[in-house]
C-alpha cells in the first residue's frame, strides 16, 4: 500500500484522521489544546526562521522569494536532513500528516516544505500515493 503526505490545518483536522501527526509551524496554533492534536511531532526545527518568517507575513506577492529563501534554509539545515530522513521511514509505514494553523493554504510554508521532503535523496525509492 503506498502512503502520502498530507497538508492539513490544525483547525480542520478530524480527530479520527489516520497517520502520523507532525505539527510544523514554529509557534502553537491559537486556541488549540494539545490532547485534540494528539501530535507525534512537533518540528519547530525544520519551520522557516523566525526572521524569514517576519520578513514574508503571509504576503502572496512575497511568496516566490518566500519560498526560495526558505529551500535554501533547509537545504543548509543537518535537522531537516535528519528530518527527512525520518520521514521517510514512517511514510513507508502509514501516512504523514503536516499540519499547520496558516490561514492560507496556497502560499504557506508546510507546501514549500513538502516539495522540499519530496525531493531529498531518502524519497528516491518511495512512490507516493497520488
Amino acid at each position: 500500500m503506498k502512503h502520502s503526505m498530507i497538508m492539513m490545518r490544525v483547525y480542520s483536522l478530524d480527530p479520527d484522521t489516520q497517520g502520523y501527526r507532525i505539527l510544523v509551524d514554529r509557534l502553537w496554533p491559537r486556541g488549540m489544546k494539545k490532547d485534540r492534536l494528539r501530535l507525534d511531532l512537533w518540528a519547530k526545527e525544520v519551520t522557516p526562521s523566525t526572521p524569514l518568517r517576519t520578513w514574508f507575513g503571509h504576503k502572496a506577492e512575497r511568496f516566490e522569494e518566500f519560498r526560495n529563501r526558505y529551500m535554501s534554509e533547509l537545504d543548509a539545515s543537518d535537522e531537516a536532513a535528519e528530518f527527512a530522513r525520518n520521514c521517510s521511514h514512517i511514510i513507508r509505514d502509514q501516512d504523514i500528516l503536516l499540519l499547520y494553523a496558516a490561514k492560507d493554504t496556497e502560499h504557506n510554508h508546510v507546501m514549500v516544505l513538502k516539495e522540499w521532503l519530496l525531493q531529498q535523496p531518502s524519497f528516491e525509492s518511495i512512490e507516493q500515493a497520488a
